[in-house]
């Protein structure tokens, strides 16, 4: 069991200046295809889904679990966040056994270049430092994805590892957990 577990679940939305943060809703759907399917989202993640199968294996009500948040902007999806734990269960983790949450995020092209995924994972990993404190996070991502490389420097992750896997090299950033405050 993790912190996750214990955590109420679905919190209420988290607004920020431009943006909500909030569970999952069946009128996401399309817009979760949208972003399984896109080439230029997944140019860094092994290639798209086929869109034909994500029409037939996409949940009515898709991303529905505890630390996952669909990204909203004026009303409509425009992305994902997620920060959660994975206690090991990953096969690819660098890092098994360290009980390390994971920060991983998608967001469809016409919203890359404002600023939003900053303020969506500012936000998301916010609320898991009040969540689950002390908990570090970690983000992986290729190097060569620069764009993603930007937001981890931003978002105040450091180095922790460079590795080869899926044919590129890997890069392991941290973020460690705030310090308590002095009472």
């Amino acid at each position: 069991m993790t912190e996750l577990d214990t955590v109420a679940w679905p919190v209420g939305p988290i607004r920020t200046e431009r943006l909500v943060l909030r569970e999952s809703e069946a009128r996401d759907r399309a817009a979760f295809i949208e972003l399984f399917s896109s080439s230029q989202v997944h140019t860094y993640l092994g290639g798209p889904q086929p869109r034909d199968e994500l029409e037939r294996t996409v949940p009515e009500t898709p991303g529905r679990r505890p630390g996952h948040f669909v990204t909203e902007l004026d009303g409509a999806m425009i992305g994902t966040v997620e920060v959660r734990r994975h206690e090991g269960e990953r096969r690819d983790q660098v890092r098994p056994d360290t009980g390390e949450a994971e920060l991983s995020y998608l967001f469809l092209p016409q919203a890359w270049g404002c600023g939003y995924a900053a303020e969506a994972c500012t936000a998301a990993l916010d609320w898991f430092a009040a969540a689950c404190p002390g908990v570090p996070v970690v983000l992986y991502t290729q190097t060569a994805n620069s764009r993603s490389m930007r937001l981890a420097a931003k978002l105040g992750f450091t180095e922790l590892e460079k590795f080869h896997k899926w044919d590129a090299e890997q890069w392991m950033g941290v973020r460690a957990p705030a310090a308590p405050l002095a009472g």
